[in-house]
């Protein structure tokens, strides 16, 4: 099944843009988690064997620290049962198909999109025209 008969099935998502930007840091694998990635608002913290890479307030990251500025968070309104389908598929599948970046953590309860805040008004409009929800 192709085209448009797929996405009439495919999942529709209600999310919730959290108000404030992000960014989204490198650390050396061996690092510490340091005290400025904890605090209000969406933390994410994941570690291997590579780096430390930790997405959290951008006003809380230290300016050496190599980073990435500037993204906004979009929380998926779950919770989802871990067998559920197509959840993160159907969300990022128009933006990735009009050429929009994206950056996607997933928690034992939900997932969560970022994007670069200069690409906000039209991950909006496709997300809405996927027949998606905007809180």
């Amino acid at each position: 099944m192709t085209g448009k008969s797929e996405r009439a099935m495919a999942a529709r998502i209600r999310l919730k843009q959290l108000h404030a930007l992000y960014a989204i840091s490198r650390l050396e694998a061996g690092h510490g988690i340091p005290d400025w990635a904890d605090g209000p608002g969406f933390v994410s913290i994941t570690r291997t064997e590579d780096e430390l890479s930790i997405a959290c307030l951008q006003e809380r990251v230290p300016d050496p620290v190599r980073q990435d500025r500037d993204w906004v968070v979009f929380k998926f309104e779950g919770p989802f049962a871990f067998g559920e389908t197509g959840i993160v598929l159907s969300v990022i599948r128009p933006l990735s198909e009009n050429g929009l970046g994206i950056f996607v953590v997933s928690t034992f309860d939900g997932d969560h999109l970022l994007v670069k805040a200069a690409d906000r008004a039209a991950a909006v409009r496709l997300l809405g025209h996927a027949g998606h929800t905007l809180l």
